[in-house]
This record gives C-alpha cells, structure tokens and sequence, in this order.
C-alpha cells in the first residue's frame, strides 16, 4: 500500500517534468530553427550617425518566427564643416547622369512630410522636382532637426542616446536625457536710440556654447554679428544676404525681409557673438531676441586633502572650487554664486592614517568628527563695503586659523595648520552688475497732423534687473522731446463762421486739461477738480496732480517723483465763482476782482457781449430813436449770463438808430 502511494506520486512528479521538458522544447526548436546572427555590417557612413546590419539565416523548410535582419547605429560622431551634408551628397551623384536629354545640378529637397526617405531633388535654377531614388541611403536624417535616420527606405526613430528605439532626447542646453539645469533662458528686447554721433549700436552679446539662437529686428536698421573664437580670433559678418552659411563653424541662417530681418542660429555657438544694429534709416527699430545660455562656471569637487595627522588617526577633507568650463581653470567662487542653480556641494569627510605612531602604546582611538577635537579652521572678518555701487568694485576681508578646543574656546594659531585646506580669499569683486542707464522708448506720435509740431517720449532710469530706478547721470540723459514735421500743408479755415461751428476755446482747455491720459512719457496727471467750496461768490477749487508714466512692458501706471515731470506743473488749487448770491448786489474788493478774474481767464472766451435787438422806439413818429441792447452771453449754450463774468471783456459802444421817421398826422 505504502509502495502504491509512492508509485503515484512519482507518477505525477514525472508527468510534470515532461510536461515542462516538453514546453522548454518547443521553445528551443523555435530558437533552434534559426542560425546564429552573423557579423555587424560595415557602417554606411563613417560619421555623422549610420547603420548597420546583421543577418541569420531560417534553417527549418517552413517559415520562421521573428526577423532575419537587425540593424544599429554607427560612426556616431560629428563629420567635419566640410564634409556637407549627406542627402545633398546624394542628390550631387547624379549631375553626371542625364535626366531627360539633359544635366541637371541637383539640390537636395529635405523634410519631405510624405515620404523623407525619398531622395528627392531639384534641379538649380528651375522649379523642377525629381525622385531620383526611392530610398535614400541608410543613415540619411529623416529630417534636419532630428536624429532619426532612414533605415530601408523607413524612418526610424533615433534617441539622443544614438540608440534605434529610443525616446531620450536633449534638453534644452544640450544634454542627453537632461534635466535643463546646465542652461539659464536669457530673452529680451533691444530698442533703437538714434543719435547723429552713433552709426551702430551692440544689440546683446551672446557667449560662448548658446544654443536656440532667435532675434527678430523690425524696422529700417540692419543686423550684423562680430565673433571671438576662445584664442581671441576676431572676424565680422554683414549679413547682407538671405540664405545660410557657416559663421566660426556655427551653422547661420538669415532671412532678409523689406520691413523686418530674422537670424536663427541652432547652436551651440564655437565662439562669443557680438550681435549689432547698423542705422540705416530716420526710423527706429526693435530687435526681440531669445536664446539658452549655458552655465560655465560650475562647482568641482577637489580631491581629499592631506590626512590631518601623519599617524594615529587623523581626518582630511573634500572641498569645492569654482571652475571655469571654457578655460578649464579654477575661478573665484564669486562667479558660481551668480548662477542661483549653482548649489556648492558640502565637504566629505573621511579618517585616514589609522596606523598607530611608533611612540604610541597601542592603537588610537578614532572618534567621529562632530565629538573629536575639530580641526584647525580658517576664520574671516565681514567683508568691507564694495568700493563701487555698481559696475564692479572689490572688497577685502582679514582671514586666520583659529583652533577650537574642546570647551569651544577659540584661539589663533600658525597658518600651516591650516594648510590641508585653501585659504578662503581675502579679496573679490563686488556688485558686479551694471550701472543704472537711461532707457528711452518709442517716439509719441507727432502732436499736429499738418506742418511742424512736437513728439515725446519716456526715458526712465533702468537698473541691472529692469527695474525704474534713480542714480542716472542727468548730463547723458535722453532728451524726451523733439520737433517734428508732418508733410502735409495746413489749410486756414475762412475766418467768419457762425460762432456755433467753432468750438469754444474754453472747452477745447477744459477738456484737454481734465481728460489728460497717462502715457508713455513721465507727465503730470491733475485728478479731477473738487466742488467749489461756496454755493454762490467767490470760492476755491482743489485737486491732486502726480507723477506719472505708464510702463509699456506690463501696462501698468507708475507714480513717479514729482521731479521725473518736466515742464510746468499744473496748478492744484483755483478760484470758483458760483453766481451772484441771491439778493446781493455783485460788489467786489479790488483784491476780490484780482483774484477772480485772475484766475478765471478762461471766460473771456467763454462769456463775452453781443448784441441783442434794439428798444422800442423812443417816438411813434415825428423821428425817434432806438438803443442797441447790449448783453453778456454764454456762447456755448446761448444763454444770457450775469454781467459781471463779461467784464473783462471791453464793452460794445452803444449804437443808436432812427426810427418813427413818418410824419405824425396833424391834431
């Protein structure tokens, strides 16, 4: 019994293991049923990215799962400026070969969206498109901004890792796979200030390893760049023509349009560029430009110091230094703490020569470092005040070793003790950044719209962040206006019209004071006038004037100091007249009229005296005569006024004319 239940076991025990020996089989035949892979394929390019191949050959007589072929990249370095590029070498194999009866120089045509692995041509100086191949050689870019490559006649994709497949690709700096830390975006807009003693003018200076590179410029003016290559090799570009080109070994391209002119540049750039607007015309320009910087000082973490003791147990230290990446040198630190993404990395710490001294009775023991005696360490003074509040300056400091015992008394000790570490600077530049400067806006339209006026415009005191400041020097400030001629010819209109065509002087004020709008230009603003303070005479009227410019970057209103306004500023304060009290005679001290129609002289353009008929004649016949009715009338409304707002104005003489000339009939 004992030996049948055995027997059973083993029975299913073996039934699984040919179960499992007979899955494993299948899986080995359908292995088996291929050869091994062969060799790699020489590279179909020797630079630049291409493919290569690898066969096996199916050994059953049916057909085999999987693929025969399997390809990777190859030659994954850069080809030299000269070597061109692949397709156009492609399409060039074919000026020998008559197309139609005819030679051809062919062009390549790129960024096919149908079919980019189709070399496909035109022929210079015409509008004539061939396929001239079907496929395209392997390694051909599918696209020109792209790594991936055709591959028989298919696109494949290509990671920035060179890698068939892949779906890694570069950040914005350059890095592969990177988290855009190396890079800083730097964008900004450059407007032209023309002056009779400048021809040119530096748009923004662009270092060094820039990648995505754009300005656009739109106006009259002209770009052009000038490059130092990292040996001091200078050389300038006029940009004269559309098209692109190879500038330092940085691939250009440009577009020259009658209004505007744009400037791409992929990067990174193999020298500093030196981006300038040559003037050409009355007009001013703007330049918008945008592009990624990469960070070139970086911390770099030296190797460990020297063991603090020779035996017996001691300590040494990492540290960190700023390092310049184009010059390969180290850089004083001031320069990575401009880079907030620059985190400066801590100190390691490690214990070394653990050996016991030859004088010692055994073996040291080693404490860890936050409890063991600390070591010598450099110690400052607070940095003196920077020599200059700007455009650079130096400030210095005094710096010693120190020793801490155990209790934290601190003591000064010899220098050498010090040593396992550098000595922190005792001099560095400060306030490095740039001086405040004038920044002067577009041009206001001109203030006539026929012959000679005026046109204005808004200089602000700019700091290094973009912020309006103070500290400009007043004697290199921008002026902010200037004569300006429309040409168009002013037409003087007839002199007599109905008085209800002209619109009132008064009004024309009015409304030019009270609905004056903030602009562009810093200018006084006078809020709207209070109520007058009596309800009949004479009283006074207040309001509050400011400052104030709007800022075009972000369209908001500014208050400004009452001395950024030019010109006169506009009274805050004015004498009302509200009408005679009722019941009163209009009776003025002489102080009272001063004051009044001092202030109001407005009116006399408002108010002034006209004729209204003439009275009744004096006699009914016999011969009489009738008065001219003199009153004082608003001429905006035609309504008569009291008196005594026309009495600046001079008085109409009287006039008188006959009347009742008929002969009275006899009694």
């Amino acid at each position: 019994m004992e030996c049948c239940r055995w027997t059973t076991a083993g029975t299913l025990l073996l039934a699984s293991l040919i179960l499992s020996s007979r899955t494993a089989r299948s899986e080995e035949d359908r292995d088996s049923l291929w050869d091994a892979w062969g060799s790699w394929s020489e590279c179909s390019r020797s630079c630049g990215g291409g493919a290569s191949y690898s066969l096996r050959r199916c050994l059953s007589s049916k057909s085999c799962e999987g693929r025969n072929i399997r390809y990777r990249t190859c030659s994954n370095v850069d080809c030299p400026p000269e070597a061109g590029d692949f397709r156009a070498q492609q399409c060039s194999a074919h000026n020998d070969v008559k197309y139609q009866g005819q030679l051809y120089e062919w062009l390549p045509i790129s960024n096919d969206p149908d079919n980019p692995c189709s070399l496909k041509c035109q022929a210079r100086g015409t509008a004539l498109v061939v396929e001239l191949a079907p496929k395209v050689l392997d390694g051909t870019r599918c696209y020109t901004e792209s790594l991936d490559m055709c591959i028989s006649g298919l696109c494949q994709i290509v990671g920035c890792d060179h890698q068939l497949g892949s779906a890694v690709k570069e950040d914005n700096c350059g890095v592969c796979n990177g988290d855009g830390s190396t890079c800083r975006l730097v964008r900004g807009q450059y407007k032209s200030q023309l002056s009779a003693s400048k021809l040119e003018d530096t748009v923004v200076a662009i270092p060094y390893g820039s990648r995505q590179v754009r300005l656009v410029l739109k106006g009259p003016d002209h770009l052009y760049l000038e490059t130092k290559t990292l040996q001091g090799v200078k050389s300038e570009n006029s940009l004269s023509t559309t098209g692109s080109f190879l500038v330092e070994n940085s691939s250009i391209d440009f577009q020259k349009f009658p209004d505007k002119e744009i400037l791409r540049i992929p990067g990174p750039l193999t020298a500093d560029f030196t981006i300038k607007v040559r003037y050409a015309g009355a007009a001013d320009s703007s330049v918008q430009f945008i592009f990624y910087q990469p960070i070139i000082h970086r911390w770099k973490e030296t190797d460990f110091f020297p063991c603090s003791a020779s035996c017996g147990g001691g300590y040494q230290l990492t540290s960190a230094e700023c390092f310049d990446l184009r010059s390969n040198r180290v850089v004083a630190d001031q320069y990575c703490h401009y880079y907030p993404e620059n985190i400066k990395p801590k100190p390691k710490l490690q214990e070394c020569n653990l050996d016991p001294c030859p004088a010692s009775d055994g073996y040291k023991q080693i404490m860890p470092y936050d409890l063991y005696h600390p070591l010598p360490r450099w110690e400052s003074t607070p940095w003196t005040a920077c020599s200059s509040s700007c455009g650079g300056g130096i400030q210095s400091r005094s710096v010693s070793c120190v020793e801490e015992d155990i209790q934290g008394h601190i003591t000064p000790v010899e220098e050498w003790k010090c040593m396992y570490t550098p000595k922190m600077p005792v001099v560095q530049p400060c306030n490095i950044f740039d001086c405040p400067k004038w920044l002067a806006q577009e041009w206001s339209p001109c203030t006539v719209t026929c012959a000679q006026g005026l046109r204005y415009r808004v200089v602000l005191c700019i700091d290094h962040r973009g912020l309006h400041t103070g500290g400009c020097s007043i004697k290199t400030k921008p002026h902010i206006k200037e004569e300006c001629v429309v040409p168009t010819p002013c037409y003087k209109p007839k002199e007599k019209l109905p008085v209800e065509a002209k619109l009132p002087w008064y009004k024309q004020a009015q409304e030019l004071e009270e609905g004056t709008a903030v602009s562009e230009e810093p200018s006084f603003i006078p809020e709207a006038w209070s109520t007058c303070s009596v309800t009949c005479g004479v009283g006074s009227q207040m309001r509050l004037v400011k400052c104030q410019v709007l800022l075009s970057f972000s369209q908001s209103v500014a208050d400004l100091p009452i001395d950024e306004c030019e010109g006169p500023k506009p009274v805050s304060q004015r004498a009302c007249y509200s009408g005679p009290c009722s019941g009163e005679a209009t009776e003025y001290t002489p102080e009272e009229t001063q004051l009044l129609y001092g202030s109001l002289q407005e009116f006399d353009e408002l108010y002034d005296w006209e004729y209204e008929g003439f009275t009744e004649c004096s006699e009914s016949c016999g011969g009489g005569v009738q008065e001219a009715v003199v009153t004082c009338l608003n001429k905006q409304t035609r309504e008569i006024a009291d008196e005594t707002l026309c009495v600046s104005s001079r008085r109409p003489p009287q006039l008188l004319k006959a009347c009742g000339l008929d002969p009275c009939p006899p009694r």
